[in-house]
């Protein structure tokens, strides 16, 4: 008789560690754990179904090639990936695009300037994205769009101004604006979330 096998590991603590040994089935597990939300993620920011799928594969081969990255004293492990994979879909959406820009995008600027541990773009339980969507739709069509823009798609300030054809000092302070009744909204919903 065989002995038992050992319980699968459960949290995402445990893959990363067994990844880093080069365990392939602890990798296999974190990909059936968080492939769909990665690859949704990105094919909403590059918005092709081939290119969405070689970016996924990126994101996770960094993954595998490098689990060190993710720090836990940082965050949480599936806030670290989403964040991972919402860089690699902007770059690639840029070198598709043939777009250099030498300017951060206007959300890594507003993110930076809102940065705190309550930041609703980086917290865990939003990492899938649609509960943070669906705050997005229900916010005014012009501030939807200019999170669109901005997060989703990586515009600078510079080309949201152009895009909109607005002043810049317009465009940051309506952003910044957008991200902070986001934030409201994000609190909200969190109030709602907690146990009574």
């Amino acid at each position: 008789m065989f002995p038992p096998r050992p319980p699968a590991p459960e949290t995402d603590d445990d893959l990363v560690r067994l990844i880093r040994q080069g365990n392939q089935t602890a990798f296999m597990a974190m990909y059936a754990r968080y492939g769909s939300a990665v690859y949704g993620l990105v094919l909403r920011v590059v918005e092709l179904q081939p290119i969405a799928e070689e970016v996924t594969q990126d994101v996770f081969l960094k993954l595998w090639q490098q689990p060190e990255k993710w720090n836990p004293e940082l965050g949480r492990f599936p806030a670290w990936l989403m964040t991972t994979a919402r860089n690699a879909a902007i770059d690639r959406l840029r070198r598709e695009q043939r777009h250099r820009l030498a300017e951060p995008t206007a959300s890594e600027i507003e993110a930076e300037e809102l940065r705190g541990e309550d930041s609703p773009m980086d917290a865990p339980q939003w990492a899938t994205g649609q509960d943070l969507r669906a705050l997005i739709a229900t916010m005014p069509p012009e501030q939807q769009r200019l999170l669109d823009l901005a997060y989703y798609k990586g515009f600078t300030h510079s080309d949201l101004a152009q895009v909109l054809n607005m002043p810049l000092g317009t465009v940051k302070t309506r952003l910044r604006a957008a991200i902070i009744q986001l934030r409201g909204l994000w609190h909200e919903a969190e109030r709602h979330r907690a146990p009574s």
